[in-house]
Formats: C-alpha cells, sequence, structure tokens
C-alpha cells in the first residue's frame, strides 16, 4: 500500500504539474502581445497630367415657328372661340423662344354691319389676343394692334363658313 500511495502521489504531482503548464498557455494564449506595426512607404506613382474636359457647346435653342394660325372669334363680338385657346397657347411657347422679336397682331372681320362698327370691332378683337398673349407673359411692348374690319377678307363673305373664316386676328412678325 505504500507503494501505491507513492505511485499516486506521483500521478497525483503529474497531473498538477500538467494542469498548470495548460494554464499557463491558456493564459498565455488569452493575452497575446498586441503586434508592432511598421508604415510600410510604398513609392507613389506620379499623378496622371490633368485631362482637360471639352466643353461641348450647349444645343442651339429651338428655332421659333412664327407660321401661326388664325385666332378665331364668335359672331359680332371680340370673344376668343373655344377652340382659339389651344392656337393661342401655342403662339405664346413660339415667342417666349425668343422675346426680341416684334409682331403685328391684325384683327379683321365679316361683312356684317357697318364699316365703322367692323373696324371697331377688328381692332376689339386684335386687343383681346393681346391681353392674352400679355397675361401669359409676353411683353405688351412686343405687339402693335392694327383693325382692318371687312377690307381684306380671308375667303368670300357669301356663305356662313366664309363669314367664320374672316372672324380673325392674324399675328404677322413685324
Amino acid at each position: 500500500m505504500k507503494i501505491s500511495k507513492s505511485h499516486l502521489v506521483l500521478v497525483a504531482i503529474a497531473l498538477l504539474t500538467m494542469s498548470l503548464q495548460a494554464c499557463k498557455t491558456k493564459k498565455i494564449a488569452a493575452k497575446p502581445a498586441p503586434p508592432v506595426t511598421r508604415p510600410v512607404e510604398t513609392p507613389k506613382a506620379p499623378e496622371p497630367a490633368p485631362v482637360e474636359k471639352k466643353e461641348e457647346p450647349a444645343p442651339a435653342p429651338e428655332k421659333p415657328n412664327y407660321n401661326f394660325n388664325n385666332i378665331q372669334f364668335e359672331f359680332n363680338s371680340g370673344v376668343l372661340r373655344t377652340e382659339s385657346f389651344a392656337v393661342l397657347d401655342q403662339v405664346v411657347k413660339e415667342m417666349k423662344k425668343d422675346e426680341s422679336v416684334k409682331f403685328i397682331l391684325n384683327g379683321h372681320s365679316s361683312a356684317e354691319g357697318t364699316p365703322e362698327h367692323n373696324m371697331s370691332l377688328s381692332v376689339d378683337r386684335a386687343n383681346s389676343v393681346k391681353s392674352y398673349l400679355v397675361n401669359a407673359g409676353i411683353p405688351a411692348a412686343n405687339m402693335q394692334i392694327k383693325g382692318f374690319g371687312e377690307t381684306q377678307p380671308m375667303t368670300s363673305n357669301d356663305t356662313e363658313e366664309g363669314k367664320i373664316l374672316n372672324r380673325r386676328v392674324e399675328i404677322k412678325v413685324k
């Protein structure tokens, strides 16, 4: 039994020694030393020469189309017809492309009524168009009014369709 005890003590000492060694490695492994890093200098490549950017010319502004349709009016009135609003909106769009251009608004009427009344009516129609254009942002100074009454019919005043076409305002470039 004495031999067993001595063997047992030796085994216990060996196990204790091994466990202490195992603990030491764990402690060392748990706290590694911070690595020393040294900046490595790499040679800098020369920067490429700046490339001059070629400025592309701005696209040429669209040329205005001053070939306007005539603006139509109701019988014996300076009131615009409903279908004339689309024409006037297109006129405004084209006029805004070059606001330095001057225009003449030529008012006309059909042959119904006295020449004096038709002359007054044609001026009222031209003023009605000018008011619409000014309200849409076209400078009033760019427009001149002329009334022609029934003196320059577009078609014959013998038919109702002809009379309707003669109740108009033409927009011309000055």
